[in-house]
């Protein structure tokens, strides 16, 4: 599971009643996504007991690629995503605290895809226990954007608007 695997190829299939993600508007709200490919949890336990900080750092990459993967599926051509906010859940013990640490495998990714200017407001939380047993859920709420069109391209429709 290594953190510079690429995007997921497919959405995500929902391990329950509900759907990947949800747009509204321009907004784009996805499920909580665990550390899945092809419907199988990569790695199952606990932060702090049974998962250690390095492996909950990549099963966060690869939940919140999963995460990407269900929210560009509601953009429409001639739009990008833009990420507004993240929230990662990581099922721990009473005396872990490093959640920052697990919840910038997550972050990481978003700022390879964005770039550092586009990377959202985060929360990292601990929780006692997650879907399936998966140490950690990442959850993602976006705008979609138009796109703005290059000068040249205004121009040339503009003249053939002209009669």
């Amino acid at each position: 599971m290594a953190s510079n695997e690429s995007l997921a190829v497919a959405v995500p299939t929902p391990q329950g009643r509900y759907v990947p993600a949800t747009r509204v508007g321009s907004t784009i709200r996805t499920a909580g996504m665990t550390p899945r490919s092809d419907g199988q949890l990569l790695l199952t336990g606990r932060v702090g007991v049974d998962v250690d900080v390095v492996q909950a750092r990549e099963a966060a990459a690869v939940a919140v690629r999963n995460a990407l993967v269900a929210a560009r599926s509601l953009v429409a051509p001639g739009e990008s995503l833009r990420c507004a906010e993240m929230t990662v859940y990581i099922a721990c013990d009473s005396n872990f605290t490093a959640l920052s640490a697990v919840a910038d495998g997550a972050s990481d990714v978003l700022a390879a895809v964005f770039g550092l200017d586009g990377l959202p407001a985060r929360r990292a939380v601990g929780v006692y226990a997650l879907p399936g047993g998966s140490p950690v859920e990442v959850a993602l709420v976006a705008e979609a954007q138009l796109i703005p069109e290059e000068p040249a391209t205004k121009e040339r429709a503009s003249r053939r608007a002209t009669p």
